[in-house]
């Protein structure tokens, strides 16, 4: 198991793309994985015959296990081996659980963020939960000592600890903007009866790390909308124009460019939407950035292109079309889905009118872009026909208040609106 990110501690087999006694290259993609930042298909080290897999799929398991053994045809195994016959390699499988305890406490936990050095006498629980649990910890004003660890080695993960806030156990914060913690509700119960028509399949992994995320989402921030409509007629004409260029160049020129162009230029003037809340502060983010939500068959993912703001709009095109063709094929590496500051999202492209879509965490805000429409418009006391589009910003209003979104989204549509061919 590849370690994905400093701060991946396990991950888990989604997926064994190759079979026991299939040949193949090195490089060859061997099977693919699940972690808390992104799912990828992970290559094969060497070149040879698949010869044992030790870890079925779905199975979760620490970095660093053994998942599989390479070798050639005549090592093939007919029968997995026993489970008392297994190496100590072979960390994270339930019938080995003292290979996975936790190290001393004396080590330098894995999990340790950069910014925020361990105090002494917590190396032990860092290392048995991640920076956003311990983010969530902080918030809730909760001892991660005081939760009982479902993961692997007792790790306290996303899940465990939102349960425990929702037992009403946890404190409420001490800031004055922070939300009351929601009473406790009891466990509901099956949504289907014994003997309805009803098909129940577990959640993909992608699909429960996605459920958490919008969990902790919904449970943090007061989330606010403003709607502007936005002319897009100048910047129809401008990527008719360029588009053939683009192309030449090498870059697919789409609306989203446009878009992500008057959003950096936005963030520039209005820093209070590229922050965060850190406790009783507000963590302003020099760089920009800006994180593109992007739809795949079993769920979502958001790619980040980091200092946004340093790219032209051919840039911007290059990297935007990058990241989206590498989310869906599943080479997007862990650092690509960490440390945005803002994200765009595009339900429009489904047909929606707009939309309002849940902040990226732990950021304060999120564009949703909706559909771009032939529309009758008044201008100048005549009606006329232009594409319309509406823009959404959902808000954190415990930072961001009104005034300042709707600052920010004229800024946008003025932009837009009047999209200078320099800037191209």
């Amino acid at each position: 198991m590849p370690q994905m990110g400093e701060s991946i501690a396990e991950g888990t087999i989604v997926r064994w793309i190759k079979k026991v006694g299939d040949p193949i290259d090195r490089d060859e993609p061997l099977f693919e994985i699940s972690t808390d930042k992104v799912d990828a298909e992970i290559p094969s080290p060497a070149a040879g015959v698949l010869t044992e897999i030790r870890v079925k799929e779905g199975e979760t398991v620490a970095v660093n296990s053994v998942v599989a053994t390479i070798g050639t045809a005549g090592d093939v195994k007919s029968f997995p081996p026993a489970a008392d016959t297994l190496p100590e390699a072979a960390v994270g499988q339930p019938e080995t659980p003292k290979v996975a305890a936790a190290r001393p406490a004396t080590a330098a936990p894995a999990t340790t963020p950069d910014d925020q050095p361990p105090d002494s006498g917590e190396d032990l629980r860092r290392q048995k939960s991640s920076p956003l649990v311990r983010r969530i910890a902080q918030e809730h004003k909760v001892d991660i000592a005081e939760i009982h660890g479902t993961g692997l080695s007792g790790r306290v993960t996303k899940q465990d600890i939102l349960d425990y806030i929702e037992s009403g156990k946890a404190a409420v914060p001490a800031s004055p903007a922070a939300r009351p913690s929601a009473p406790s509700a009891p466990a509901p119960g099956p949504v289907y009866k014994s003997g309805e028509h009803v098909q129940v399949v577990p959640m993909s992994v992608m699909r429960k790390k996605i459920a958490e995320h919008m969990v902790l989402s919904a449970h943090t921030s007061p989330h606010v909308y403003s709607v502007y409509e936005v002319n897009f007629a100048r910047v129809t004409v401008l990527r008719e124009k360029k588009k053939a260029a683009y192309e030449a160049a090498g870059a697919k020129l789409t609306f989203t460019a446009f878009i992500a162009k008057a959003t950096i230029d936005a963030l520039r003037q209005f820093p209070i939407v590229n922050a965060s809340i850190d406790g009783d502060n507000i963590v302003y983010k020099k760089d920009i950035n800006l994180g593109i939500a992007v739809a795949l068959d079993n769920g979502l993912i958001v790619p980040v292109i980091r200092n946004a703001d340093e790219k032209n709009l051919l840039g911007l095109s290059r990297a935007i079309n990058d990241v989206a063709n590498r989310a869906r094929t599943k080479k997007l590496n862990p650092d690509e889905v960490q440390a945005g500051t803002f994200t765009i999202t595009n339900p429009g492209i489904f047909g929606a009118l707009y939309g309002l879509p849940l902040i990226n965490q732990p950021q304060v805000a999120i564009l949703g872009i909706g559909g771009i429409e032939k529309r009758a418009v008044v201008i100048d006391d005549a009606i006329a026909i232009r594409p319309i589009c509406h823009i959404t910003l959902g808000y954190d209003h415990r930072l961001v208040d009104g005034a300042d979104a709707g600052r920010f989204l004229a800024f946008v549509k003025e932009r837009l609106e009047n999209f200078d061919e320099s800037w191209t």
